[in-house]
């Protein structure tokens, strides 16, 4: 009796054992691939398929996941390689290949330690094609350096299914005594442009000062222009007012002087009172500086006329 319970106990566990043991060999045998991966599997260690973006199962025990493949962008810093110059130099350069896996099944089997093998083809190429440009090509053919080596590493990759999209120089670094060279070179350089644009300054300063003073000249002479003929206006006006006053008062005068002839003729004065008168001018004409004056008769008898009323006066 115990040991029929014992027995039915065992055979139950180990019912569970093999429930469980299967289970996770079910869960091993689902597989998922994420985003921007792909997985070589091999059946009985033979290629059989790759898996892309999903969901998928396996066999158990026959097949396998032979290689996992990242297929992004990928970018690889290569320590510097020595290379020579056309001109024997001998320089260290460090590149960046940016390159890309398209066929996983070919990466997988194609070459044995991929990224050694780009490694090793960046340092052959990039040796070929210094070895035909001299130093002053290299430094300035940075660009024509990066477009032969990508064409060069693409079309040798392809066969291990890796794309190279793009290398980069990273640096040029040439020997020290060409670095001092190089470095003496850029510093005369920069002081001759320093000293062109010390140059060009000045003659800007010097052309501004020129053309200030000849401005100021200018404005000199307009003003002095335009002082010169308002005084000469100012003068031309002052004349015109010292006519204009002279001519007003010889009209006054001789309108006076008409007036009192006026006067004389309306008064209808005798012979003696037009002698008297005449006598008046002629008395005014002697406090002028004529030495001589000569006087009519007619007026000489009244002088003496004069001469006796006076002198009659006088005794009364």
């Amino acid at each position: 009796m115990d040991l029929g319970l014992d027995g039915g106990l065992y055979g139950l566990i180990a019912l569970l054992v093999l429930v469980v043991v299967l289970i996770v060999i079910l869960v091993s045998c689902i597989k998922i691939v994420p985003q921007a991966n792909a997985m070589v599997i091999e059946r009985l260690g033979g290629y059989l398929t790759t898996w892309s973006v999903g969901v998928h199962f396996k066999a158990p025990f026959v097949d396998r996941v032979a290689k996992r493949v990242l297929l992004k962008e990928q970018v690889v810093d290569f320590p510097p390689q020595p290379v020579i110059t056309k001109d024997n130099v001998t320089m260290q350069i460090d590149t960046v290949v940016y390159f890309q896996i398209t066929d996983p099944k070919l990466f997988a089997y194609g070459v044995e330690r991929p990224i050694m093998a780009i490694e090793n083809l960046t340092a052959t190429t990039l040796r070929n094609i210094i070895g035909d440009l001299e130093l002053d090509e290299t430094l300035t053919s940075r660009e024509t350096i990066n477009t032969k080596m990508r064409a060069s590493l693409d079309v040798a990759t392809d066969p291990w299914g890796i794309k190279v999209n793009r290398v980069e120089l990273k640096n040029i670094i040439p020997p020290k005594a060409i670095q001092d060279a190089m470095e003496k070179q850029m510093k005369a350089e920069r002081e001759r442009r320093e000293a062109i644009l010390r140059a060009e300054g000045e003659k800007k300063s010097t052309i501004l000062v020129a053309e200030g003073k000849k401005e100021s000249a200018i404005l000199d002479a307009e003003a002095e222009k335009t002082a010169a003929i308002l005084r000469a206006e100012a003068k031309r006006e002052a004349t015109v007012k010292e006519a204009e006053g002279q001519a007003e008062a010889i009209l006054k005068i001789q309108q006076a002087n008409a007036d009192g002839l006026r006067f004389l003729k309306e008064a209808a004065p005798d012979a003696g009172v037009l002698q008297l008168k005449s006598l008046e001018a002629f008395a005014k004409a002697a406090d002028g500086k004529a030495t001589k004056i000569i006087i009519p008769s007619e007026i000489q008898g009244i002088a003496g006329l004069a001469k006796s009323v006076v002198e009659v006066a006088s005794r009364e």
